[in-house]
């Protein structure tokens, strides 16, 4: 894809500045109203001051007659958007509640509803904790949300006066009695999530004037939660009369198992649907009839055995577990119940993509609906089954919302997805997206993502840039804020996205090239995508540079100790020494089922420091749980104190490391943004461009 042209003149687009470039509005999450004639979107936009982002919901004409139109606004953003049976829009925010006798100086989430008939919207449910994680149900006038409870504290009342104290005493401390003790970038306690349910009664729907808008009744349906609902997103049966979870069960020596169970709303009675000793077992999904739970079990991996996800469905009642579509060499995420309950939509990567496919359940049959180069998420269905709607993605575009003919799909084959009135404009691209396939070592065909900017040819050769995805289990076939190739395509580079062994959407047998052997198929699956890339007429093979996050940091790592071909390598919150890894990320228990001791020593890219000869930008944030700081921290000191380019003598050193004190895996605010690509762009205009002084491109000023 080229942007529109005046003359020989490319056109601006916004990777040319940051500043433009983070003020794009971001899309996520789709929700469609009951009777299938509204969808709502969130829509993520910079605030007044540019220094954080602010999150609105949208309304989107499903005929893509009608442009979108903006449904809410505040600076405190909403989420969580679900609709009613009766076509009521609910959602979360911490925006200041107009009954509220006093404003909180720590306002909490709560929950709103807006009413379809265009009334204000209003409080109806709130906690001290807040809530989240939004469930409607589809038949009957059920609420679900999820919200934190103290572990001593019997009723909301003690929970909000223990809360009240923690805070005034400025106590943070948590005692912990078992595993895991953080996630992500956040500690976990000493509060758990506990699943609440109520009936949305006509008084609360529809309020009488001259009296305070009647809060709903949120009753606690799994009191004995614990450490059960941790990160876990409970579903309502459409009749509103059960819940449906993941139900997390500690175990020996730190482990965590994972469930399937269903809880009775009246009595709160807790069945168990699935057990699988082999299995966990995640993202339930009750039918329409409520006959049936489908669920996507990931196996049990050791350090010789990838895990292979699955598609399986369960009878609410109780029975007997069935694995669907068990020939199928792919990953299934996003399910989706057609209204018919006798099949699904799932969504699964595909060889650089992320099509929508049927699941006929009682054939196994697997169909592909979209031709589209792009990944699909959010689906919605219809009320009449003929037609889904979905965000779509790819390294063309950022999410935008689409209309899929299904009823043409199953008939005549794959469709092309039909673009609706996006609240965002569509993004010029300053180049093109091709894709490179090789052969590696093996025979095993692999393939990549080009971005090339506009005007490279023979007499214009683009240094490349060789980008390595995180995961590992996952694949490069979505557009990425974070990890956008854009912002440097438009300084000139050729940006390669390839996809080495591990990565998802090549069967399960290419996962397993690289399981328990980071070090091997995956290194030489790059440098095989490399070399490719390099053969064309429009790369310069002499100018290059690679650069990853996560575990694409700990290939960068790797990389950089095993081969002096790039000029220059850029680490994001990567992997070091895994042996010191593995016991300090926040879910150790799987990190021991990858890889064995010896494994993870004769794969750790620390060993091979001293033949690092390569200058390396190192970046990481504090708060980064999954991949501890520890591993940056070692890897800046051993950098400089032990590799082939170690500081001189006066303690000068070609090697840089950009920490960020406040962000976790990620780097999320805005002005953060521009500091991690401002530094990159830098770092790589010195060593791959060989500009210096005023011919480089500059280090945001905020850096001093």
């Amino acid at each position: 894809m080229t942007t529109a042209t005046d003359g020989d003149t490319p056109a601006a687009t916004p990777f040319e500045d940051l500043d433009d470039y983070i003020a794009l509005p971001r899309l996520s999450g789709l929700a469609l109203s009951p009777d299938g004639t509204r969808l709502v979107t969130a829509v993520q936009t910079l605030d007044a001051k540019r220094t954080a982002y602010v999150t609105a919901l949208w309304e989107v004409d499903p005929t893509g007659e009608r442009p979108a139109r903006r449904l809410t606004r505040s600076a405190k953003s909403e989420a969580s958007a679900a609709f009613t049976p009766g076509g009521d829009l609910l959602f979360t925010s911490a925006r200041p509640d107009p009954d509220a006798t006093d404003a909180a100086d720590d306002p909490k989430p709560a929950l709103w509803l807006l009413p379809a008939d265009g009334a204000e919207a209003r409080v109806i449910a709130d906690r001290a904790a807040g809530v989240g994680g939004v469930r409607a149900a589809t038949a009957a006038p059920a609420v679900l949300v999820v919200s934190d409870v103290l572990p001593s504290a019997a009723d909301d009342e003690t929970d909000e006066r223990l809360r009240k104290e923690r805070k005034d005493k400025k106590v943070a401390a948590i005692l912990h009695t078992g595993y895991p003790v953080r996630y992500w970038d956040h500690d976990l306690g000493p509060g758990s999530p506990h699943a609440f349910v109520a009936t949305l009664t006509d008084d609360v729907a529809a309020p009488l004037a001259g009296q305070r808008d009647p809060r709903l009744a949120l009753a606690d349906v799994t009191p004995d939660a614990d450490v059960a609902l941790r990160e876990e997103s409970p579903t309502l049966s459409p009749d509103g009369r059960t819940v449906v979870t993941a139900w997390h069960r500690p175990g020996a020596r730190g482990v965590l198992r994972m469930q399937l169970v269903a809880i009775d709303v009246q009595t709160r009675e807790r069945r168990v649907l699935v057990d699988d000793a082999d299995g966990d077992l995640a993202h339930p999904v009750v039918s329409p009839d409520g006959r049936w739970v489908a669920y996507v079990r990931e196996t049990i991996s050791t350090p010789h055995r990838a895990p292979s996800v699955q598609l399986w469905v369960v009878p609410l009642e109780g029975g007997e577990a069935r694995h669907v579509a068990a020939a199928w060499d792919r990953w299934p995420t996003d399910l989706v119940w057609l209204p018919s309950s006798d099949a699904m939509l799932v969504t699964a990567d595909d060889d650089g993509r992320g099509p929508v496919f049927h699941v006929d359940l009682g054939t196994d049959a697997v169909t592909r609906l979209t031709s589209d180069d792009a990944t699909f998420a959010n689906v919605q269905v219809a009320p009449d089954g003929r037609t889904a709607y979905a965000l779509r993605t790819s390294y063309l575009a950022p999410a935008h919302p689409v209309r899929i003919d299904l009823a043409a799909a199953l008939a005549d084959g794959p469709v092309a997805a039909e673009p609706l009135r996006s609240p965002a404009a569509d993004v010029p691209l300053p180049g093109r997206l091709e894709e490179v396939v090789t052969t590696a070592a093996d025979g095993t065909r692999v393939r990549s993502w080009l971005a090339l900017p506009d005007g490279a040819g023979a007499d214009a050769k683009a240094p490349l840039l060789l980008w390595i995805h995180g995961g590992p289990l996952g694949s490069w076939n979505a557009w990425s804020w974070r990890w956008n190739p854009w912002l440097l395509v438009a300084q000139g580079y050729a940006v390669l996205l390839p996809d080495p062994a591990l990565s998802t959407g090549y069967g399960q047998d290419f996962i397993q090239r690289g399981w328990g052997a980071w070090g091997k198929a995956p290194y030489t699956d790059l440098m095989a995508a490399t070399d490719a890339a390099l053969q064309r007429d429009d790369v310069d093979p002499e100018r290059t540079a690679a650069m990853g996050g996560s575990f694409g940091g700990y290939m960068a790592n790797w990389v950089a100790g095993h081969t002096d071909r790039f000029r220059a390598i850029v680490t994001h919150a990567s992997l070091w020494a895994l042996d010191q890894f593995g016991p300090t990320t926040d879910a150790s228990y799987y990190w021991a089922r990858e890889m064995t001791p010896e494994m993870a020593l004769e794969n750790s890219p620390h060993r091979f420091v001293g033949d690092i000869v390569t200058p390396m930008l190192v970046i990481h944030g504090d708060k980064d749980y999954r991949v501890p700081i520890g591993e940056g921290l070692r890897l800046w000191y051993e950098l400089l104190a032990a590799s082939g380019l170690p500081a001189d003598e006066e303690g000068r050193t070609p090697h840089r490391f950009l920490y960020f004190p406040d962000e976790n895996h990620w780097i999320l605010t805005p002005q953060h943004a521009k500091v991690w690509y401002g530094a990159v762009e830098a770092f790589l205009a010195e060593h791959v461009l060989g500009r210096t002084g005023d011919d480089a491109v500059a280090y945001p000023e905020v850096l001093g």
